[in-house]
Parts: C-alpha cells; sequence; structure tokens
C-alpha cells in the first residue's frame, strides 16, 4: 500500500485533510472515496480497515475528515448534512483533477446517507456502498435528543456525542428536515449495496429495508450478522471491504492502468507501511494479494507467510508441471495435488556437521495421484516432479541483485 496524506478546498475555500491509499504497485483499477460516520473522522479503525481491503485489491481510496472534524479546517458548529454531501463532490473533483475520477462511492452511518445524495451529482460514479445507514438524514437527531428543545429555543446547544462535546445549531437540524433519502435513492439509477447488522443499535435494521425498497435494481443486501455499529471488530470492517470490492468489481470497468505507475520490470511489488505490522500488500503479475505473518508471530494472519508463499510456489509448479507430461503422454490423471511445507532442518550432510547449530532450509513435499496409473507411470511422475522449474531454482546457485528506486 502507498499512503499519501492529501489536502482540497471545500466550496467556502477551507482545507480538507484525506488519506490517499494507493495499491502497492501504485496503480488502481479504479478510484473510491469513503465517507466516514457522523462525528466520525477518516482514521477510525473500521474506515481504515476497510480502505486497506479495498487497496488489496486494487482499488485506490480516498478518505478525508469532513469540514471541522479531524484535520479539517472549519467550525463543526457551522456544519450540516448539506455541507457533507458538498464536501464529497468537493473530494470527487480533487480526484478527477490530479488523479481519476471516482467510480465508487462508500459511506458508513450517516456518511452511507450522504453518498446516495452526492452520488446525484457525481457523473463519474457507477456504484454505492453503505454500511450502517439510515434511512434518512434526520434520523441523527436522535442523538441529540436531550439538546433539541434548547436548540429550538436559544438556536444551538452543546450536545455529548461519544464522549465528545459538539455544538449542534438550529441550521443543522432544519437541513436535516429538507432531505428525503428516499426519493433520492428512487432516482439514484445506480448499483446499490446496503450493508446492515441486524444487531446494530445505534441505526436499526429497519433503515437497511427502508433504503432497500425504495432504491431500483440492481440492488444488493449484505447482512452483517453479529456487528455493532462502528464495526470495531476488525474481521468485521475487513470482512465489509473484501465484500465490497468483489461487488463492485461486477459494475465497474476493471483495466490494468499504466499512467503513473511505479517503474519496474518486475513481476512482483511488495509495500508495507510503518503502522501496517507484517501486513503486507502485493502485486503479483495482474493479481493483488496479502502477506503477513501468523500471529504467534506478531502478525494478524491476513495472508500467507513469506515461506508459505514460496511453499506455494513450488506446490503450484508440481502439479503444472506433473499435468503437462501425463497430458504429453496421454496418462490418465484426474487430479494430483502436492502437499509443501518449509523448515530449517539439522543438516546430514555438511561442511560443519560438528555443530549442532547447522540447520539446512527443507521443504517437505507429498504429492498424491488419482487416475489409471500403474507403478512405473508413478515413479516416473515423481521423478519428473524435481524437474519443475521452481523446483530447479530452488536446486540452484541464485543471485539476488538490489538497486535503488527513486
Amino acid at each position: 500500500m502507498n499512503l499519501q496524506k492529501v489536502s482540497f478546498s471545500n466550496k467556502d475555500g477551507q482545507n480538507l485533510i484525506g488519506r490517499l491509499e494507493l495499491p502497492a504497485d501504485r496503480t488502481a483499477h479504479n478510484y473510491a472515496l469513503f465517507a466516514h460516520c457522523f462525528t466520525c473522522t477518516k482514521n477510525l479503525s473500521a474506515v481504515k480497515n476497510i480502505s486497506k481491503a479495498l487497496t488489496s485489491n486494487g482499488f485506490a481510496v480516498l478518505r478525508f475528515d469532513f469540514t471541522g472534524l479531524g484535520e479539517s479546517d472549519g467550525d463543526f458548529s457551522d456544519t450540516n448534512f448539506s455541507g457533507n454531501v458538498a464536501d464529497l463532490v468537493a473530494a470527487a473533483n480533487f480526484l478527477k483533477e490530479n488523479y481519476e475520477p471516482p467510480s465508487l462511492l462508500i459511506g458508513h452511518s450517516l456518511g452511507g446517507a450522504a453518498v446516495i445524495f452526492a452520488a446525484t451529482e457525481i457523473a463519474s460514479v457507477d456504484a454505492v456502498a453503505t454500511i450502517g445507514a439510515p434511512s434518512d438524514p434526520k434520523h441523527v437527531k436522535h442523538l441529540f435528543k436531550s439538546g433539541l428543545e434548547e436548540i429550538k429555543s436559544n438556536g444551538e446547544a452543546v450536545v455529548n456525542l461519544s464522549g465528545r462535546d459538539f455544538k449542534i445549531k438550529k441550521q443543522f437540524v432544519d437541513d436535516l428536515e429538507t432531505k428525503s433519502l428516499p426519493d433520492t435513492a428512487k432516482t439514484l439509477r445506480k448499483p446499490l449495496l446496503i450493508m446492515h447488522s441486524p444487531q446494530d443499535d445505534t441505526v436499526g435494521i429497519k433503515n437497511a429495508e427502508e433504503i432497500y425498497m425504495a432504491a431500483h435494481h440492481p440492488k444488493s443486501f449484505i447482512s452483517l450478522d453479529g456487528a455493532d455499529h462502528l464495526l470495531f471488530n476488525k474481521k468485521d470492517s475487513t470482512y465489509v471491504g473484501e465484500v465490497i470490492s468483489g461487488w463492485a468489481k461486477r459494475y465497474l470497468p476493471i483495466n490494468e492502468r499504466t499512467e503513473g505507475q511505479l517503474k519496474t520490470n518486475h513481476q512482483v511489488v511488495a509495500s508495507l507501511d510503518a503502522i501496517d505490522g507484517f501486513t503486507t500488500q502485493l502485486k503479483v503479475g495482474n493479481h493483488y494479494l496479502i502477506a503477513d505473518e501468523p500471529q504467534s508471530f506478531g502478525g494478524n494472519d491476513y495472508g500467507p507467510s513469506p515461506y508459505e508463499l514460496v511453499s506455494a510456489g513450488l506446490s503450484a509448479c508440481t502439479v503444472m508441471t506433473i499435468q503437462m507430461y501425463a497430458k504429453r503422454k496421454g496418462w490418465v490423471v484426474d487430479n494430483v495435488e502436492v502437499h509443501t511445507s518449509y523448515s530449517k532442518s539439522h543438516a546430514e550432510d555438511c561442511e560443519n556437521c560438528e555443530d549442532n547449530t547447522a540447520k539446512i532450509d527443507t521443504f517437505n513435499r507429498e504429492i498424491k495421484f488419482t487416475g489409471d496409473l500403474d507403478d512405473k507411470q508413478i515413479q516416473r511422475l515423481l521423478q519428473i516432479a524435481d524437474k519443475c522449474p521452481v523446483h530447479k531454482t530452488l536446486h540452484s546457485e541464485t543471485q539476488v541483485i538490489t538497486t535503488l528506486v527513486n
């Protein structure tokens, strides 16, 4: 992953701060724009986890702080829902002018309602996904219902939201009353994915049903069973990102780009930010993967370890080579299964055997054949297994040439 700090101006000229996350090779097949929940920021753990899942699938994701929140300029008390929608339009214009226009909008909670409204104003958007979104923006009024009377009588009130004090003005409440999400959803006419937890006690599951009923096909619903509203469990937010990635690819053009690509002639690119521990973004050929270490080693176990990837290469190369040889010979091999594991074993034959710590890299490979084969054929195929290109590479003298990329 390549993480960049970006800034752009809202409609009033105030500076908004965001983070643009790019895939490992810095080349995205599509750009997504993320809208965080009410009074949250771009750095909410769920927002970061969803973004990482998307970038690991080849998307670029821009997440930013709405006006008056996080690192962005402005006074939150002077903002409203219409302003959030306008901020999204400004963010889309920033991407269009400096990178590529966003084709996917994603919104969490009130941000989910905001992206539905914004999608009607951003021509480049081809798909929209919401997570725990209210079916009407004025739903958020219940969060500061204790101060509603004061807001109506005095024009403003300080209310406590998630342990923080925010000043809410009457114009914010009045603006909510003018927005009808069901009416907007009816005119959206773009693929819509609605994700919601049945256990959401902040925005009830009924809201998802109302959005779904108002929208036109193609529309999809995914139940986030067991998840809380803010997706505090990392597995929930990562799942959301993976599902959105898979769903969106059905509706978006997935083309390999070359503009702005990291200058490299190599087949594999790995990228790891300081904050990500061992969870590494990979682009392997035209495919995006994640490598990691097991939890016992301090990783998150979100992907195979480096040695597991090497073992996977050996297993894959072995089955391909065997099947290719069998087909050329006209032998019936319905299936060949190769199990490979890596370890360091004490060397039995080495120059310094007197050293009890001497070890050698060992790949244990087990092969299973299914098919009409006699013993002679099986023994020949086992010999062929040792001739697979990866096997030969592991047995040959190799070199790694390292150069600096500017």
